[in-house]
């Protein structure tokens, strides 16, 4: 059976950043490697080589220990508050003490084997040694790229549109989506009843769709986003006991979307109402957040909500995510396009379903001409006659 999980609008795939792999220590190993080889090649005394890579190796951590020492001056101010009171614990946030435990240990060894073949008195080298590293951190040389912190706030779900996600599928989503096939059957009822003709007649948009618009412009009512969007109806609420809330109402709309050949197509559709607070965010100078931390965030939020529902047996098969770049787009109708052209996709995936199961489920007693054999399912011969006698 043809089966496709929910995924992005094809538009998207090119505009949500895939999560980082691990490319870069790949890189660090494959130029590990190099360098290994070069020294080899280079055919240097072994003593020689070690003795320089010492030299490096104290220099690296003599800057690491550094650091973290520098940082411990502050945090030891903060052991109360953040802490709660273990230095112990303090000084590992800054020194990272269960990481670099080994070459903490390897290092007094590590310096005593290098200082005494020098002319030059240890403490003098050691003195030079942390100028040089303390140069470097009062001049930020040693801080993380971009890159880097943008990893690790990622990896870490750190991020301002990660919280948003969670918070968005946790307080909302998780309520919503898995009762919102029994709300369609019910609208649709009623809508028999009433001997109207169902709206939401097709299984494969019988669906939340929930609008993202990178540019985090969310429009109140859909009608002023664009005038091919109209309002139809509710689905019936649903009611749930949250946070103190007696009976917190939730409820979905239904919206007729007039495609460019005049037909029109029927869904459950809304925006992803945590993009009103990035918005909000880049509006407000106190959260010193930029129109380009904006959009960044607002691609990472789709990523990480995809991520979420796809993990959630119970939202399965109940939302479709329309990601679509509105900065640059001047057409007034552009909404109500690409919401048309994700409908009509999905209903043309579940025509490809039905033709196919229809396929397989035909008689293997069955030839193309309509002609039926007629096996028995008994093992002795029966009679020409049609009343088997």
């Amino acid at each position: 059976m043809f089966h496709r999980k929910n995924q992005f609008n094809e538009e998207s795939h090119s505009l949500i950043p895939k999560p980082r792999g691990n490319r870069a220590q790949l890189m660090s190993c494959f130029l590990l490697l190099l360098c290994a080889f070069t020294l080899y090649l280079t055919g240097q005394s072994l003593y020689l080589a070690l003795q320089c890579l010492i030299t490096h190796f104290i220099l690296l951590h003599v800057g690491t220990l550094l650091k973290g020492l520098c940082n411990f001056t502050e945090e030891v101010h903060h052991v109360t508050s953040r802490y709660h009171g273990n230095y112990l614990w303090a000084l590992d946030a800054c020194l990272e003490l269960r990481r670099h435990a080994v070459f903490f240990l390897l290092l007094p060894v590590s310096a005593y084997l290098l200082f005494k073949e020098t002319e030059l008195p240890s403490c003098l080298n050691l003195s030079l040694m942390c100028f040089c590293q303390l140069l470097s951190i009062v001049f930020h040389l040693q801080r993380p790229s971009a890159a880097e912190i943008s990893q690790q706030y990622e990896q870490n779900n750190c991020n301002v549109a990660q919280g948003l996600a969670w918070s968005y599928y946790v307080g909302y989503l998780k309520f919503v989506l898995p009762c919102l096939k029994n709300s369609i059957r019910e609208f649709n009822s009623i809508q028999l009843e009433k001997r109207n003709s169902e709206l939401l007649i097709c299984e494969k948009t019988a669906k939340l769709h929930i609008l993202i618009p990178l540019s985090c412009d969310v429009y109140d009512d859909l009608q002023k986003a664009d005038s091919h969007i109209h309002f139809i109806n509710n689905l019936p609420e649903m009611t749930v006991d949250r946070a103190g809330i007696k009976k917190r109402s939730y409820k979905n709309s239904i919206y007729g979307i007039q495609g460019a050949d005049q037909k029109t197509d029927y869904c459950v559709l809304e925006y992803a109402t945590p993009l009103q607070s990035l918005y909000a965010m880049s509006q407000d100078e106190n959260a010193a957040f930029s129109r380009q931390d904006r959009i960044e965030q607002a691609k990472l939020f789709c990523r990480t909500l995809e991520d979420i529902l796809q993990r959630s047996k119970d939202c399965s098969g109940c939302y479709q995510l329309i990601v679509y770049d509105d900065s640059k787009e001047n057409d007034k109708h552009f909404l109500s396009k690409t919401i048309t052209r994700n409908i009509r996709q999905q209903q043309e995936e579940e025509y490809t379903v039905c033709e196919t199961e229809q396929n397989c489920t035909q008689s293997p007693n069955s030839l193309s001409g309509g002609i039926e054999l007629l096996i028995s399912g008994s093992d002795q011969p029966l009679s020409l006659h049609s009343d088997g006698y």
